[in-house]
């Protein structure tokens, strides 16, 4: 069983789903989460995903995503490096030109001062993804390889283990949002599977364009409650801005904008890029690793009996290792992000003789704990086409 499980449940819960997605999704196909030894995909989903969390737009936040990618696509991302593209590196990747040109020729108006566009350019020059020179006075780009489309389909996943009526209410409204804004392709409702014959989460009052689907998080076994339906991504979506308060009597209209198409384009893409970046182990930088009480512990992911291979690299063998979940000694469970603070009464700094150690935890526990999550991380995305030759 998970440690801390009834204490703190979201948060573990949403660790497991997010682990159960990585092993496991399209959700239905397969029940089987061990896979093969490799760390690749099942047979059942030849296409990649990339997972992330808590990851949105300012006025929603999701607590689980979803990328299904293109796999040509995704090879051709990893030439841009690990990190994010943001906007203003986008603008000048997507349309940086095959020969030298003036970047002011080369690059539409961005509908900000220029200087801007010259510091991106200037970014992309010392990330090694776009080439530069100067021609007297004037910069000159070219690009290094055309941008990938990359992401075919986004997925949000909110996660409730307790789905009560009072969860319920509070839910509600955050998926009529995803609905009409229809910024993702699904939306999906995680709740704690009860194995009764109907899904208690059925009988809530959501959306019937989300789907709902039962997980057990401590076998990472899910079945379908109910399948969504796919949104219209392509189409103007309608951002909710304002709704009724004055209770169940209030028949006041509410108050909406409609979206443009391409703003959601590139809404996707910017979420796209975050999530690319992050992952969904990065819950780690929101914590204080650098805690004596803090340590990662490993959860199974099923009861498999599969073992990893020994010959194989251990990063890239994680479907045979088991989950890595933050737990705090002293207070005997799974912390949260919130609860690991400096703020927290049983906070305590590593000890500087702790960080004095070498190998294999060189710089310390906490360091360590960040470097094994990153492995992990980086384990799950593909090489370049440029490394996969050499």
């Amino acid at each position: 069983m998970i440690s801390g499980g009834d204490t703190r449940p979201e948060f573990v819960f949403e660790l497991r789903s997010c682990r159960w997605a990585e092993l496991a999704w399209p959700p239905g196909e397969s029940e089987d989460v061990t896979g093969d030894e490799t760390g690749k995909p099942a047979a059942t989903n030849q296409r990649p995903i990339v997972v992330a969390r808590q990851l949105g737009t300012k006025r929603r936040r999701w607590d689980t995503i979803v990328l299904e990618c293109d796999p040509d696509g995704l090879r051709e991302r990893a030439r841009f490096g690990p990190d994010r593209l943001d906007s203003d590196l986008l603008h000048v990747i997507q349309h940086a030109p095959e020969a030298w040109t003036y970047y002011r020729d080369a690059l539409p108006h961005p509908g900000y001062p220029w200087r801007y566009v010259r510091e991106a350019i200037h970014e992309a020059d010392d990330r090694g993804i776009l080439e530069t020179r100067r021609d007297g006075n004037r910069i000159q780009i070219r690009r290094k390889w055309v941008y990938p489309d990359w992401v075919e389909r986004i997925v949000a996943i909110e996660n409730k283990p307790d789905l009560d009526a009072s969860a319920a209410r509070v839910l509600g409204p955050q998926l009529e949002y995803d609905v009409a804004m229809a910024l993702a392709d699904e939306v999906w409702v995680a709740t704690r599977k009860t194995g009764e014959r109907i899904e208690p989460a059925l009988f809530e009052d959501l959306p019937v364009e989300a789907g709902i689907l039962a997980l057990d998080p401590d076998t990472l076994s899910a079945e379908v409650a109910w399948y969504p339906r796919t949104l219209a991504v392509d189409e103007p979506g309608t951002r909710i801005t304002e709704r009724p308060d004055g209770g169940d009597r209030d028949a006041s209209a509410a108050r909406f904008e409609y979206v443009d198409p391409d703003e959601k384009a590139a809404t996707r893409l910017a979420i796209a890029e975050r999530a690319y970046e992050r992952g969904w182990r990065s819950f780690v930088e929101t914590m204080r690793p650098d805690c004596r009480h803090f340590e990662l512990r490993a959860h199974v992911d099923s009861d498999s009996d599969i073992e990893p291979d020994p010959n194989s690299d251990s990063s890239k063998n994680e479907r045979g290792l088991s989950q890595l979940l933050p737990t705090c000694r002293a207070k005997e469970r799974c912390q949260t992000a919130a609860e690991c603070s400096g703020s927290c009464p049983d906070f305590e700094p590593e000890p500087p003789l702790w960080r004095q150690r070498g190998w294999p935890i060189e710089g310390g526990p906490g360091r360590r704990c960040r470097v094994l999550l990153e492995e992990r991380r980086r384990a799950r995305r593909p090489d370049s086409p440029d490394e996969s030759r050499e």
